[in-house]
């Protein structure tokens, strides 16, 4: 039986207790030859709690739990330095107070390990003090370790008042990295989102941030030869439970799990927690995604007055999604940062990228928070007019399944309708739509552009691709001949699925879709 270390974060306990680990060291070893600053931002429950205790371990010279890892032949002098590891995790009440009595903590303990005496009152002078004494007690360079950095900053974030002082608390932390360099060996810092240096590093401006170059795209997550070479029997398993081949196994692992990409090339990766629980659960579950309800990211959109049927395949310079978190002007750093969309091309010539959700575990969760915003009801009513649409679709019956949208959305009580506060809007009635049709693990498209326009919904099943023109309080009839003076299913009449056109009326007053037209494209 292999043992999956799911939530272990430990590198010593993986290794000593024989859970599998996916052989990361030879970034270990990039990273630190010549590397001396390092910061990595990755999503939440991607590895970066493991990868710092596999930097811990490979500085304090633990040469034992490496063998026959690719480091134990890059590495010839295993030098022991003193090492420094701090976590941020803990500091989430959202004080200066509570963030100092964490760091304090953990001073304290530092110091007792290696012999010294507390050595002043501030964690600035602490901090400077300790690396400092701790070169003149052994001769060796420090190495500072420091896991989830912006953990007391994001409980914040969204409360200026409270925000800028643990901005400046963390400023006072940091400040004497720069000033320490002659005796230190190596810094890393790691956690979710960015934060301008200036603002948080104070002076450290040879942190060398690595979290987009292309040779480090698969420091974090395991990547598809990987799942081959050390998941068989996970795999063999999974079928075995779920009445599946090997081969509809991996397909659906790749379906659910894969598609992150942090970088413009290089391999993409599955997400580490969500593969590592379906292995040891046999079975397919959105296992990332409730580990977290990402509540402030609704909150965000909100905010920004985000159309979220633009954020899937939305394109933009790596500068417009990979700035600091706190200049954001939009949501796309914060979805990119925090793992619920990554990148899915680059232009090598526009320098832009294309954006989207990585999976179906991310869009449909994601679809999943999002429907009481457009049609405030409960998820269990949700769900189920969901299932009946799916049913409907798997059987291509269309009209079967806007049946069962019409049905749900007029059972909706007045008091309880967005629509009765939302804008009366195509927009607003398109977003509804994609976030049901989303919750259908179908792929969905909105606002798909072409020469002549863009057309509001594209449905892609195993056997039909529907182009879908929607309107409020409109026309059908006009909204079928859009779709043919547009040229709407050109691009789609050589891909050897059935190819039909739908229009839909949406009536603001019964705040339903009132009719819809559904015809193949006679041209196909």
């Amino acid at each position: 039986m292999v043992n999956y270390p799911i939530g272990i974060q430990t590198f010593e306990i993986i290794r000593s207790n024989d859970y599998l680990y996916i052989d990361k060291t030879k970034y270990i070893y990039e990273a630190t030859h010549p590397g001396r600053y390092v910061f990595l931002s990755r999503p939440r429950r991607f590895g970066k709690s493991l990868l710092t205790s596999t930097f811990e371990a490979y500085f304090s010279g633990r040469k034992d739990l490496f063998k026959g890892l690719a480091i134990e032949k890059l590495e010839k002098e295993w030098t022991v330095y003193p090492v420094l590891h701090f976590t941020l995790a803990m500091a989430k009440m959202g004080t200066v107070t509570d963030l100092f009595n964490q760091i304090n903590n953990q001073l304290s303990r530092m110091e007792g390990k290696y012999g010294l005496s507390r050595s002043g009152d501030d964690v600035t002078t602490r901090l400077y003090n300790l690396v400092f004494n701790l070169y003149n007690k052994t001769g060796k360079q420090a190495v500072v370790l420091i896991d989830e950095y912006d953990a007391p900053l994001l409980t914040v974030l969204h409360d200026p008042d409270r925000l800028e002082p643990m901005r400046t608390a963390l400023q006072s932390f940091y400040s004497p990295l720069k000033d320490l360099d002659p005796y230190l060996r190596f810094v890393f810092i790691t956690g979710i989102t960015k934060f301008s240096q200036l603002s948080i590093f104070s002076q450290l401006n040879n942190l060398n941030n690595i979290s987009m170059l292309p040779q480090y795209a698969a420091i974090c997550g395991i990547t598809q030869e990987e799942l081959v070479d050390n998941f068989q029997e996970g795999i063999q398993t999974l079928g075995e439970e779920n009445d599946m081949t090997s081969e509809e196994v991996l397909a659906q692992l790749e379906r659910t799990y894969d598609g992150y990409h942090f970088a413009r090339k290089g391999p993409g990766v599955y997400n580490p927690f969500s593969l590592l629980s379906a292995m040891a659960n046999r079975d397919f579950d959105n296992y990332w995604f409730s580990t977290g309800t990402p509540t402030f990211l609704v909150n965000q959109l909100k905010h920004f007055h985000a159309d979220i049927t633009k954020i899937d395949g939305s394109e933009a310079l790596a500068v417009d999604f990979d700035q600091p978190t706190e200049n954001m002007q939009s949501v796309l750093p914060l979805f990119y940062q925090s793992g619920y969309i990554t990148i899915k091309s680059y232009n090598p010539i526009t320098k832009f990228f294309t954006l989207g959700y990585p999976n179906e575990e991310v869009k449909v969760g994601m679809m999943r928070i999002l429907i009481p915003y457009y049609v405030h009801t409960g998820s269990v009513e949700a769900s189920h007019a969901v299932a009946q649409m799916y049913l409907a679709l798997r059987k291509d019956d269309m009209d079967g399944c806007l049946k069962a949208m019409q049905e749900f959305l007029t059972t909706i009580p007045y008091q309880e309708n967005t629509l009765k506060d939302a804008p009366t809007t195509e927009g607003h009635f398109t977003a509804m739509l994609y976030v049901m049709f989303s919750l259908l693990n179908v792929y969905v498209f909105s606002q798909v552009r072409n020469a002549k326009g863009r057309l509001d919904i594209l449905i892609k099943t195993d056997t039909t691709i529907y182009v879908m023109e929607l309107k409020l309080n409109g026309d059908l009839d006009k909204a079928l001949k859009q779709i043919d003076e547009k040229d709407y299913t050109i691009p789609y009449r050589a891909d050897g699925r059935k190819v039909v056109k739908v229009a839909i009326n949406f009536s603001t007053e019964q705040r339903t879709i009132k009719e819809w037209k559904i015809m193949n494209d006679i041209n196909h």
